[in-house]
């Protein structure tokens, strides 16, 4: 009986801390489609809360060891914000870029809408031009919709214009006010467009 209790706890040391039951539920590691849903809701920092923390460790060494996109983005996430960590706003900054760098639409988009706004880092629209672009070009919808204001706001560049209106044209939404949105964006961007532009803009490539 004693034998079994140490081999017991031998086995619990050598787990990480997710997995360990003590009399309650373990919480399961995060999966990537998982973290994509939540950074597509905004919910990541509630849901780390909701968790009551107990991923911390885990989260921590897939950003820094395994150098995951989505877990360096959670973790900088954290970090920027003081969610179960100790608050750092460089090194939440670092994460994200690290995130942005290896391609991840929601670090782009968050990156771009933080320069747009002057949320953390000092406000600098031209230089959230580049994220939201790129993001905006791998089908994140609200990088498309911010991309859009901040060229009806003059920023950015004028070639910019038939790109940013293929994307809102080709974007779809089961909500209301963000189809309207989409609306009044594409019509504010058409002023902007010659006709044959804006013709070109609402072909869709064959997929045949």
């Amino acid at each position: 009986m004693v034998l079994r209790a140490t081999v017991f706890s031998a086995l619990l040391v050598s787990l990480p801390v997710s997995a360990i039951t003590d009399v309650g539920e373990a919480v399961p590691l995060y999966s990537e489609a998982e973290l994509i849903h939540l950074f597509d809701d905004n919910q990541q920092l509630q849901r780390v809360k909701a968790d009551d923390c107990q991923l911390v460790q885990d989260i921590e060494a897939r950003a820094e060891r395994v150098e995951s996109p989505a877990y360096q983005f959670l973790y900088g996430d954290m970090l920027a914000w003081g969610v179960c960590v100790k608050r750092d706003v460089e090194q939440g900054l670092y994460y994200m870029e690290s995130a942005a760098r290896q391609g991840l639409p929601s670090a782009l988009e968050q990156l771009g809408r933080y320069y747009a706004k002057g949320t953390l880092v000092q406000q600098d629209r031209e230089r959230a031009i580049p994220y939201l672009r790129e993001a905006a070009a791998m089908g994140h919808l609200a990088a498309r919709i911010e991309l859009a204001e901040l060229l009806i706001q003059n920023y950015g560049s004028p070639l910019d214009y038939e790109d940013a209106y293929r994307w809102l044209y080709q974007s779809a939404t089961a909500d209301r006010q963000t189809h309207r949105k989409i609306t009044k964006l594409r019509y504010d961007l058409e002023q902007r467009m010659p006709s044959n532009v804006v013709a070109r803009a609402k072909r869709r490539e064959s997929f045949w």
